[in-house]
């Protein structure tokens, strides 16, 4: 596997040309959209000769919702461990709010790709709730009450495991949340179902912050299965202009995660998307969300010169709209996602996870087969 990065002249027939392969090749494997307009900075994914073989296994699973296009999912399922479908919301007495998800199981189970039923504290049509957590960690009953709806719903769906996804758990409800887990992951390992945990990402044990303080990687790694580190949204929706997941920040997660947590037990996040801010940034004022492939478009359509963060390990490129607003993108490419994959290897860790897999990113999947094999629970 070779990354090509695109340079001024640059055609599909003469990067074929270059490697010894054909263009028609280049255009499938990248499922590239408008060949005959390559972007300067773009990057291609080169396969020139057979698969490797005896690549290291790891464990990679992908979140998604369960109106996911079709097409975007058999992409994705042949690479995948697990997909976590998102996602059951949790009410202050204990039930749950059922999703449409029979489909989108049936679906993995065809590709042997484990399902696991997300867990969450989001209020409809809001955020993550504090107030929902802290009412159901000071009951005994309601915990009983959820920990029944959730083995019953496990069961009769035919998931295969839980990820627990509750964030923004108040300080003083630690102890009782590690409990929490307790009970749930007893009565799950007993039916002999699986049971995940998503983790902000900490760079100390006592880092400050509502998001943080309650994630104790420690203890709650002693308890689950796996742990999926949220490595991404340093660049988010509503702050200033940055790469979403920095290798650098990334980085720092890793490095005291894996002081706190067996490293097999470790499964690292990777961004499917980017975000499009319009300059000058204002606080407050929303980017806007793109997908990897979208964004190479947006740079086509404008003339943008993709760049290339050496520090971030991120791609990202200016432009001018049609109101002459400058704008910046910052997003994933093969570069970025090989820089990431690295990391596995670096420490040990258990596999990956993409948030989300809702869109198209071929040139991930090249990247990853090239890389890794696939672990394979069913």
């Amino acid at each position: 596997m070779i990354i090509h990065v695109v340079r001024q002249g640059d055609t599909v027939y003469s990067i074929a040309q270059m490697y010894g392969t054909t263009p028609l090749k280049i255009i499938e494997d990248n499922e590239l959209t408008d060949p005959t307009d390559l972007v300067i900075g773009q990057t291609l994914v080169i396969l020139t000769g057979e698969n490797p073989e005896n690549l290291e296994e790891i464990a990679v699973f992908g979140y998604a919702y369960p109106n996911i296009r079709e097409r975007v999912l058999t992409s994705a399922l042949p690479h995948m461990t697990g997909i976590n479908i998102f996602n059951y919301m949790i009410t202050e007495d204990g039930n749950l709010i059922y999703i449409n998800d029979e489909n989108l199981i049936e679906d993995s189970l065809e590709y042997q790709v484990a399902p696991y039923m997300v867990l969450t504290n989001i209020e409809p049509g809001g955020g993550f709730s504090s107030e929902i957590m802290q009412k159901i960690l000071n009951n005994d009953y309601i915990q009983d009450v959820l920990i029944n709806n959730v083995l019953d719903t496990v069961k009769s769906k035919g998931y295969f495991g839980v990820d627990v996804d509750f964030e923004y758990i108040y300080p003083e409800d630690k102890e009782k949340f590690e409990d929490f887990l307790r009970k749930l992951a007893t009565v799950l390992h007993s039916e002999g179902y699986k049971i995940n945990a998503a983790l902000a990402p900490k760079i100390s044990r006592e880092q400050k912050g509502l998001l943080y303080e309650s994630h104790d990687y420690a203890v709650i790694g002693d308890i689950m299965d796996k742990i999926l580190l949220m490595t991404y949204e340093w660049g988010f929706m509503l702050g200033p202009p940055m790469a979403v997941a920095p290798i650098n920040q990334v980085e720092r997660v890793l490095q005291y995660a894996v002081t706190e947590v067996d490293s097999q037990k470790i499964l690292m996040g990777i961004p499917n998307y980017g975000y499009d801010w319009t300059l000058p940034y204002e606080k407050g004022t929303k980017a806007t969300v793109v997908s990897n492939p979208e964004a190479v478009d947006i740079a086509r359509r404008h003339g943008a010169e993709i760049k290339y963060d050496y520090t971030a390990q991120s791609p990202y490129f200016n432009y001018y709209d049609e109101d002459k607003r400058e704008h910046i993108v910052w997003f994933e490419d093969a570069r970025s996602i090989d820089a990431k994959l690295k990391l596995v290897d670096k420490y040990n860790l258990g596999g990956i996870f993409y948030w989300t897999i809702m869109n198209p990113f071929p040139q991930n999947w090249l990247v990853l087969e090239n890389t890794y094999s696939t672990i394979k629970y069913l």
